[in-house]
Protein backbone atom coordinates (compact mmCIF):
# COMPACT_ATOMS: atom_id res chain seq x y z
CA UNK A 1 0.00 0.00 0.00
CA UNK A 2 1.74 3.36 -1.19
CA UNK A 3 1.31 5.99 1.51
CA UNK A 4 1.60 9.68 1.13
CA UNK A 5 2.24 11.87 4.27
CA UNK A 6 1.33 15.27 3.88
CA UNK A 7 2.49 17.95 6.13
CA UNK A 8 1.69 21.71 6.42
CA UNK A 9 3.59 24.01 7.75
CA UNK A 10 4.81 27.68 8.85
CA UNK A 11 7.83 28.47 10.70
CA UNK A 12 7.98 24.87 12.63
CA UNK A 13 11.89 24.91 12.49
CA UNK A 14 11.51 23.72 16.79
CA UNK A 15 9.37 20.71 15.51
CA UNK A 16 9.46 19.75 12.31
CA UNK A 17 12.41 17.05 12.95
CA UNK A 18 11.21 15.48 15.42
CA UNK A 19 8.03 15.15 13.57
CA UNK A 20 9.84 13.62 10.23
CA UNK A 21 11.86 11.20 12.52
CA UNK A 22 8.96 9.56 13.98
CA UNK A 23 7.08 8.75 10.75
CA UNK A 24 7.61 5.06 10.56
CA UNK A 25 9.60 4.85 7.45
CA UNK A 26 8.03 0.99 6.74
CA UNK A 27 4.79 2.26 6.20
CA UNK A 28 5.16 5.41 4.10
CA UNK A 29 5.98 5.92 0.56
CA UNK A 30 7.17 9.90 0.46
CA UNK A 31 6.59 12.82 3.19
CA UNK A 32 5.46 16.06 1.51
CA UNK A 33 6.26 19.30 3.22
CA UNK A 34 3.68 22.43 2.37
CA UNK A 35 5.39 25.63 3.28
CA UNK A 36 3.31 28.68 3.26
CA UNK A 37 6.74 30.53 3.20
CA UNK A 38 8.68 30.00 6.83
CA UNK A 39 11.32 32.20 7.62
CA UNK A 40 12.72 30.31 10.24
CA UNK A 41 14.75 27.80 8.22
CA UNK A 42 11.81 25.28 8.86
CA UNK A 43 11.69 24.05 4.78
CA UNK A 44 15.83 23.60 4.97
CA UNK A 45 15.52 20.88 8.33
CA UNK A 46 12.60 19.20 6.57
CA UNK A 47 14.87 18.54 3.29
CA UNK A 48 17.71 17.70 5.23
CA UNK A 49 15.31 15.15 6.85
CA UNK A 50 14.19 13.76 3.29
CA UNK A 51 10.68 15.43 2.91
CA UNK A 52 9.69 16.60 -0.61
CA UNK A 53 9.00 20.54 0.28
CA UNK A 54 6.22 22.22 -1.83
CA UNK A 55 6.13 25.91 -1.24
CA UNK A 56 2.84 27.32 -1.09
CA UNK A 57 2.71 30.88 -0.10
CA UNK A 58 -0.71 31.48 -0.14
CA UNK A 59 -2.33 31.15 3.06
CA UNK A 60 -5.24 28.33 4.28
CA UNK A 61 -5.29 24.89 5.94
CA UNK A 62 -7.34 23.45 3.16
CA UNK A 63 -5.50 25.16 0.73
CA UNK A 64 -2.37 23.38 2.00
CA UNK A 65 -3.66 19.93 2.14
CA UNK A 66 -4.81 20.09 -1.46
CA UNK A 67 -1.91 21.58 -2.50
CA UNK A 68 -0.07 18.39 -1.02
CA UNK A 69 -3.00 16.26 -2.14
CA UNK A 70 -2.48 17.93 -5.57
CA UNK A 71 1.03 16.88 -5.52
CA UNK A 72 1.07 13.04 -4.38
CA UNK A 73 2.81 10.68 -6.28
CA UNK A 74 0.40 7.97 -7.34
CA UNK A 75 -0.49 7.17 -3.58
CA UNK A 76 -3.50 4.64 -2.41
CA UNK A 77 -4.00 6.64 0.69
CA UNK A 78 -2.93 10.21 1.80
CA UNK A 79 -2.09 10.66 5.40
CA UNK A 80 -2.77 14.54 7.20
CA UNK A 81 -0.45 15.46 10.13
CA UNK A 82 0.70 18.73 11.30
CA UNK A 83 4.08 20.08 11.83
CA UNK A 84 3.91 20.63 15.05
CA UNK A 85 4.57 17.21 17.23
CA UNK A 86 1.08 17.85 19.02
CA UNK A 87 0.05 14.00 17.51
CA UNK A 88 2.92 11.60 17.47
CA UNK A 89 3.77 10.42 14.11
CA UNK A 90 4.87 7.25 15.30
CA UNK A 91 1.02 6.06 15.64
CA UNK A 92 0.46 6.57 12.26
CA UNK A 93 -0.51 2.89 11.84
CA UNK A 94 -3.22 2.96 14.02
CA UNK A 95 -4.70 5.16 11.18
CA UNK A 96 -3.43 2.94 8.11
CA UNK A 97 -5.08 -0.70 10.10
CA UNK A 98 -8.69 0.09 9.45
CA UNK A 99 -8.59 0.82 5.76
CA UNK A 100 -5.71 -1.88 5.05
CA UNK A 101 -8.07 -4.16 6.55
CA UNK A 102 -11.26 -3.22 4.49
CA UNK A 103 -12.89 -1.35 7.11
CA UNK A 104 -12.65 2.14 6.33
CA UNK A 105 -12.43 4.95 3.75
CA UNK A 106 -11.38 8.07 5.88
CA UNK A 107 -10.08 7.47 9.27
CA UNK A 108 -9.82 10.40 12.17
CA UNK A 109 -7.34 10.15 15.01
CA UNK A 110 -9.36 11.32 17.61
CA UNK A 111 -7.85 13.12 20.72
CA UNK A 112 -10.28 12.77 23.15
CA UNK A 113 -11.07 9.12 22.34
CA UNK A 114 -6.99 8.80 22.95
CA UNK A 115 -6.19 10.60 26.10
CA UNK A 116 -4.90 14.58 26.50
CA UNK A 117 -1.75 15.43 27.65
CA UNK A 118 -1.83 18.11 29.90
CA UNK A 119 -1.86 21.23 28.87
CA UNK A 120 -1.93 19.68 25.17
CA UNK A 121 -5.97 21.73 24.57
CA UNK A 122 -7.07 24.77 26.29
CA UNK A 123 -10.33 24.30 27.69
CA UNK A 124 -12.19 26.24 24.75
CA UNK A 125 -10.48 23.96 22.19
CA UNK A 126 -11.97 20.58 23.86
CA UNK A 127 -15.07 22.13 23.79
CA UNK A 128 -15.38 23.23 20.31
CA UNK A 129 -14.26 20.18 19.01
CA UNK A 130 -17.07 18.38 21.19
CA UNK A 131 -19.51 20.82 19.94
CA UNK A 132 -18.23 20.47 16.58
CA UNK A 133 -18.32 16.81 16.86
CA UNK A 134 -22.27 16.44 18.53
CA UNK A 135 -23.23 18.70 15.20
CA UNK A 136 -22.00 16.01 12.64
CA UNK A 137 -23.23 13.07 14.42
CA UNK A 138 -26.88 14.58 15.06
CA UNK A 139 -26.55 15.99 11.04
CA UNK A 140 -24.89 13.01 9.87
CA UNK A 141 -24.93 10.26 11.14
CA UNK A 142 -21.47 9.60 11.88
CA UNK A 143 -20.34 8.62 15.91
CA UNK A 144 -17.55 10.95 16.36
CA UNK A 145 -15.92 12.54 19.28
CA UNK A 146 -13.28 15.00 17.87
CA UNK A 147 -12.15 16.28 14.55
CA UNK A 148 -8.13 16.41 15.01
CA UNK A 149 -5.59 17.23 12.41
CA UNK A 150 -4.07 13.48 11.95
CA UNK A 151 -6.36 11.97 9.43
CA UNK A 152 -5.79 9.37 6.82
CA UNK A 153 -7.98 8.90 3.47
CA UNK A 154 -7.78 6.58 0.36
CA UNK A 155 -6.64 8.46 -2.36
CA UNK A 156 -9.50 7.65 -4.58
CA UNK A 157 -12.23 8.66 -1.87
CA UNK A 158 -10.32 12.14 -1.70
CA UNK A 159 -10.23 13.00 -5.34
CA UNK A 160 -13.98 11.68 -5.47
CA UNK A 161 -15.00 13.85 -2.83
CA UNK A 162 -13.74 17.25 -5.33
CA UNK A 163 -12.87 19.16 -1.91
CA UNK A 164 -12.40 22.60 -2.28
CA UNK A 165 -12.63 24.43 1.06
CA UNK A 166 -9.50 26.34 1.70
CA UNK A 167 -9.75 27.00 5.55
CA UNK A 168 -9.59 25.18 8.35
CA UNK A 169 -13.19 23.79 7.09
CA UNK A 170 -11.27 21.58 4.74
CA UNK A 171 -11.49 18.57 7.55
CA UNK A 172 -15.48 19.15 7.95
CA UNK A 173 -15.73 19.23 4.63
CA UNK A 174 -14.09 16.05 3.86
CA UNK A 175 -16.25 13.85 6.75
CA UNK A 176 -19.45 15.46 6.10
CA UNK A 177 -19.19 15.09 2.46
CA UNK A 178 -17.79 11.57 2.73
CA UNK A 179 -20.43 10.57 4.82
CA UNK A 180 -23.09 11.97 2.48
CA UNK A 181 -21.47 10.46 -0.28
CA UNK A 182 -21.91 6.96 1.75
CA UNK A 183 -18.26 6.37 2.48
CA UNK A 184 -17.20 4.51 5.89
CA UNK A 185 -15.79 7.35 8.42
CA UNK A 186 -14.45 5.88 11.54
CA UNK A 187 -12.24 7.04 14.45
CA UNK A 188 -9.61 5.81 16.52
CA UNK A 189 -7.80 7.02 19.82
CA UNK A 190 -4.36 9.06 19.33
CA UNK A 191 -2.68 10.58 21.98
CA UNK A 192 -2.05 14.49 21.69
CA UNK A 193 0.52 16.23 23.61
CA UNK A 194 1.47 20.66 23.80
CA UNK A 195 2.87 21.47 20.35
CA UNK A 196 5.91 23.16 20.43
CA UNK A 197 5.81 26.56 19.82
CA UNK A 198 2.62 28.86 19.38
CA UNK A 199 -0.20 27.69 17.89
CA UNK A 200 -1.72 29.64 15.09
CA UNK A 201 -5.18 28.77 15.90
CA UNK A 202 -5.95 28.15 19.75
CA UNK A 203 -2.93 30.21 20.70
CA UNK A 204 -4.61 33.28 19.71
CA UNK A 205 -8.02 34.34 20.38
CA UNK A 206 -8.52 35.68 16.27
CA UNK A 207 -7.47 32.12 15.20
CA UNK A 208 -9.86 30.45 17.80
CA UNK A 209 -12.66 32.68 16.30
CA UNK A 210 -11.70 32.19 12.84
CA UNK A 211 -11.32 28.18 12.90
CA UNK A 212 -14.57 27.97 15.11
CA UNK A 213 -16.21 29.91 12.51
CA UNK A 214 -15.18 27.95 9.71
CA UNK A 215 -15.69 24.98 11.65
CA UNK A 216 -19.01 25.31 12.41
CA UNK A 217 -20.33 27.09 9.49
CA UNK A 218 -19.35 24.23 7.02
CA UNK A 219 -21.16 21.46 9.15
CA UNK A 220 -24.53 23.21 8.62
CA UNK A 221 -23.43 24.48 5.39
CA UNK A 222 -22.55 21.37 4.14
CA UNK A 223 -25.91 19.64 5.52
CA UNK A 224 -27.62 22.16 3.29
CA UNK A 225 -26.03 21.35 0.23
CA UNK A 226 -26.29 18.12 0.81
CA UNK A 227 -26.32 15.71 -2.82
CA UNK A 228 -29.58 13.69 -3.22
CA UNK A 229 -27.35 10.99 -4.80
CA UNK A 230 -24.71 9.38 -1.90
CA UNK A 231 -21.99 7.34 -4.34
CA UNK A 232 -21.52 4.00 -3.41
CA UNK A 233 -17.93 3.44 -1.67
CA UNK A 234 -15.80 1.56 -3.60
CA UNK A 235 -13.76 -1.68 -2.30
CA UNK A 236 -10.69 -0.45 0.20
CA UNK A 237 -7.20 -0.69 -1.05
Amino acid sequence: MRVSVVIPTFNEAGSIARVLEEIPASLVTEVLVVDAGSTDGTREIATAHGARIIVEPRRGYGRACLTGLADASDPDVVVFLDGDYSDRPRELGRLLDPIRDGKADVVLGSRLAGGLAPGAMPWHAVFGNRLAATLIRTLYGISLTDLGPFRAARHEVLQALELREMTYGWAVELVTRGAMRGYRVVEVPVSYHPRIGVSKISGTLKGSIGAAWHILTGILKNRLNARTRPAAPGPAT
